[in-house]
């Protein structure tokens, strides 16, 4: 009885906790996010719109196409890429929000053969 009890106890908890996701206040809009380039923190920014992706960093200004698969996850293709590297798409996934940010995950699209598929996060906040 007691461990019924216990069980229907853990049940009700984990129940009651869900991550909020609200994507679709995250699919258009200007954003910041930061990153690490040599060692050092900088802040990038990038503007979404229902079909483009303008990434500026470094003085840099690089444009993605965006394909939406779902209300929280889209592919992320290179307008111009200068790289064979830079042909492949992005698969991003929005994990979680909160009222002015959301946490993703990004990998290649397709996963390449004899290469570990990296998984990589990070922090998109809505600045506009």
């Amino acid at each position: 009885m007691k461990k019924a009890t216990l069980f229907f106890t853990l049940l009700a908890f984990y129940g009651c906790f869900e991550i909020e996701r609200d994507c679709s206040a995250f699919k258009t809009g200007k954003f910041e996010f930061k990153y690490v380039l040599n060692g050092v923190e900088k802040t990038g920014s990038f503007i979404r719109t229902d079909s483009l992706n303008i990434d500026f960093y470094e003085d840099t200004a690089d444009t993605s196409s965006v394909r939406w698969i779902n209300d929280c996850e889209f592919i992320l293709t290179k307008l111009n890429p200068q790289t064979n590297s830079e042909k492949d798409a992005i698969h991003m996934k929005i994990l979680s929000t909160t009222d002015n940010s959301y946490t993703f995950e990004y990998k290649l699209a397709v996963k390449k053969p004899n290469r570990p598929l990296r998984v990589e996060k990070g922090v998109a906040t809505k600045i506009d």
